[in-house]
């Protein structure tokens, strides 16, 4: 039975440069206890087509049909639309802090939601809370319900989202990133949960994710978008077998588990084009490898084929294959340390917070447990762990954001308890920071130009037109259009303001990055931009990285060494290739099973074309 239908569904977007056509013509369905997957590089129209269907996105401009339970949800009254979210559509949004108000507890903040929709009393409504929190993940839940969103991280932030999404058990979850901020461990735990409400109580799942792996995992269907057009829609199998669309094939290519750790990935080349000015031809043309004379001349029409897919393309036969995963070879050479001092250095490193409600109690809550760490210059160390176990604040600990409660932290030969105001200012040139949350480390009033000038500014290194000209730089280099050097962070998708901070933190050109997830919410294609950029500035420039990631194939990737923390210690820290090959503690060899990654099945049959249309269809 079909729960959800949109048919040729347009969103423009007004802004200051014009009017963006966010989607164009996009036709889908996702019937009852289907698992529906999207993808598609940032700035596609992933979550501008759902938050725009389901009435969230201000001033947009909103045509065609979407059907949910036999109603236009576009011709609904704001109240309709306000009752039936939340009540019978489920979001999962793909920045937790920014959804969660800093003022109240997250118990309160999802108990709102029973209330909202149902005449419960507190009693019920707290112990229907406490449930769905322990279902999610949270450890204690009945005495985290009384916390505040600044006492999570990321990964834990992410599960009270989808706990407040769920606990009304709607018939179609709309979820947007849901796993990105979170470990192996609690994706694999989230996942089961939204594969068991799809089967005991019929719900539909729309996933939105860039996790290519993660879908041919679950989703019964895949969307593929392009600038706001949907290039592919079929089967999960055929799809991720046989991509009918040169653009999947190249997403699937672009992965870093396809290529030997240390070698360049093949992303795909270019960028996405400007949504301002809709394509008169294929739309992906400029960027295609099998582009012929007619794709840049003519709009390409829909084929169907007899596996269920459907591609908008020129190409009768489909694609090309996505290339076989690369073996693993020899491990990259690591950079000589010689007889030099490591650049960084923690000894005994311990960090305590007190504990209780606006944190007046007696007790304290034990971050970091003595934590002994060196990094040398020029090399990559990787952080990985579960979410919680501390990862975050031992980088904010080792880039002199936070103070310690116990033991010292050395860069360059300087302890930094012993800084005075020089001494940090130049710690701050020196030491960037890539954060987790890329919102959130944005200032929403300010343009992002001025985000990405603020180090020159800052340090009185550029002025003016050269100050401009070195931001539009940077933009281009991490994969940013320059055109946009004035829109606010609102204006961008959730990978493109990770972009942001990226290039912000590398204006300097610092000795020691720390990358706090740096990658987590991008698209395979950018990410492997990133990942390629961030070698080869550390090869050109002798630049030292700290790279935090739940991500462990990303980890391998680009990491010499990895240490791996639990519950505020590192409980294991060796060489990449000597972690996965064998793993010596039990806590990694957890990690190491929970990260499996899904091979891409084996095509089953030649693919013949059944149609060629140019109707939208569904």
């Amino acid at each position: 039975m079909t729960l959800l239908e949109a048919r040729d569904l347009v969103v423009r977007l007004p802004v200051e440069d014009g009017v963006v056509h966010a989607t164009q013509g996009v036709s889908f369905s996702v019937a009852a206890g289907e698992v529906f997957g999207i993808a598609g590089e940032s700035g596609s129209g992933k979550s501008v087509l759902t938050q725009a269907l389901t009435g969230l996105i201000r001033g947009a401009q909103v045509s065609g049909s979407v059907t949910f339970q036999g109603r236009n949800l576009l011709r609904l009254a704001a109240r309709d639309l306000c009752g039936l979210r939340g009540s019978q559509i489920g979001m999962i949004f793909q920045d937790p802090l920014s959804s969660l108000h800093p003022f109240h507890t997250i118990g309160r903040q999802i108990a709102e939601v029973i209330h909202v929709h149902e005449r419960v009393g507190g009693a019920e409504a707290r112990r229907r809370v406490v449930a769905m929190l322990d279902r999610v993940g949270i450890a204690d839940p009945d005495k985290r319900f009384d916390d505040y969103p600044h006492q999570f991280s990321g990964g834990m932030r992410q599960r009270v989202m989808i706990a407040m999404a769920l606990v009304l058990n709607p018939p179609l979850v709309i979820a947007d990133e849901p796993t990105t901020a979170l470990d192996v461990t609690v994706q694999a735990q989230i996942i089961s949960l939204l594969d068991e409400m799809r089967r005991e109580r019929g719900t539909a799942i729309v996933l939105i994710t860039h996790d290519l792996g993660l879908l041919s995992r679950i989703a019964d269907r895949v969307m593929i978008l392009y600038a706001g057009q949907r290039v592919e829609i079929a089967p999960s199998r055929s799809l991720f077998a046989q991509p009918a669309h040169p653009y999947t094939a190249a997403l699937l290519r672009s992965s870093p588990g396809h290529h030997s750790p240390g070698g360049e990935i093949a992303p795909i080349p270019g960028r996405p084009p400007s949504l301002l000015v809709p394509s008169r031809a294929c739309v992906f043309a400029p960027r295609c490898t099998e582009a012929m004379p007619i794709c840049v001349a003519r709009k390409p029409p829909l084929r169907l084929f007899d596996d269920g897919a459907r591609a908008l393309c020129w190409l009768e036969d489909g694609a090309r294959a996505p290339a076989p995963r690369t073996p693993a070879g020899a491990p990259p050479p690591r950079p000589s340390r010689g007889g030099e001092a490591p650049i960084l250095e923690a000894e005994g490193v311990r960090l305590s917070y007190p504990t209780g409600r606006l944190l007046g109690g007696r007790g304290r809550h034990e971050v970091l447990r003595g934590i002994d760490l060196a990094l040398w210059r020029g090399e990559t160390l990787g952080l990985v762990g579960e979410s919680g176990s501390g990862k975050s604040t031992l980088a904010q600990v080792l880039a002199g954001l936070v103070p310690t409660t116990g033991g010292h932290v050395t860069f360059e030969g300087k302890r930094l308890d012993g800084l005075d105001s020089r001494g940090w200012t130049a710690l701050r040139r020196q030491v960037q920071v890539v954060f987790q949350d890329p919102f959130g480390s944005l200032n929403p009033r300010r343009r992002v130009g001025a985000i990405i000038g603020d180090p020159f500014r800052i340090h009185g290194l550029a002025k003016g037109q050269a100050r401009k000209a070195e931001v539009r730089g940077l933009m281009e280099m991490v994969g940013l259009d320059p055109e946009h050097y004035n829109r606010f962070p609102s204006e961008f998708s959730g990978g493109q303001r990770q972009r942001i901070g990226i290039a912000r933190a590398l204006a300097l050109k610092p000795s020691l990055v720390i990358l706090d997830e740096p990658v987590s919410a991008l698209d395979v294609s950018i990410q492997a931009q990133i990942l390629n950029l961030l070698r080869s500035l550390q090869r050109d420039l002798g630049l030292t990285y700290l790279f935090i990631s739940h991500d462990l194939a990303v980890v391998r990737h680009v990491c010499d060494r990895i240490a791996v923390m639990r519950a505020g210690e590192i409980v294991e820290l060796a060489d990449t290739e000597d972690i996965h090959a064998r793993p010596g503690h039990l806590y990694t060899r957890m990690l190491l099973g929970a990260s499996h990654t899904a091979p891409i099945p084996a095509a089953v049959h030649t693919r013949r074309l059944v149609e060629t249309t140019n109707e939208v269809a569904t």
